[in-house]
């Protein structure tokens, strides 16, 4: 299993446990972006951007959203943000898609790790 040079020593990241979590939430795709992929990703202070798909018709509230951004911080063992991908594609703010969308790197597909 290859990790991304763009990430490799930045965070430990437990290929079991992603999987694990994408299963329990029905995540179709898992993927980083932000500071976390770019040199001024700060190690002490940076949070980890995340964005995720979910199966058609998953029945998750605002509260599951919030228990799976706390699993996500266990996992990485910081500070993570969460996004829904369909979030970011319906937004208003065309820069801000952009920039989000392609600059995004999946690390989890359906029942396929990337990293």
């Amino acid at each position: 299993m290859q990790i991304s040079p763009a990430f490799k020593y930045k965070v430990s990241i437990d290929p079991g446990k992603i999987t694990a979590f994408c299963q329990q939430w029905q995540i179709t795709e898992l993927a980083l972006f932000g500071s976390f992929l770019r040199d001024d990703f700060d190690l002490d202070n940076s949070d980890i951007d995340v964005l995720v798909s979910f199966e058609p018709n998953v029945p998750w509230t605002i509260l599951d959203l919030v228990d799976m951004e706390d699993q996500l911080q266990q996992i990485f063992g910081r500070k993570v943000d969460l996004m829904e991908r369909l979030s970011i594609e319906q937004s208003q703010n065309p820069l801000r898609k952009k920039a989000i969308l392609e600059s995004l790197q999946v690390i989890y597909t359906e029942s396929r790790l990337q990293i």
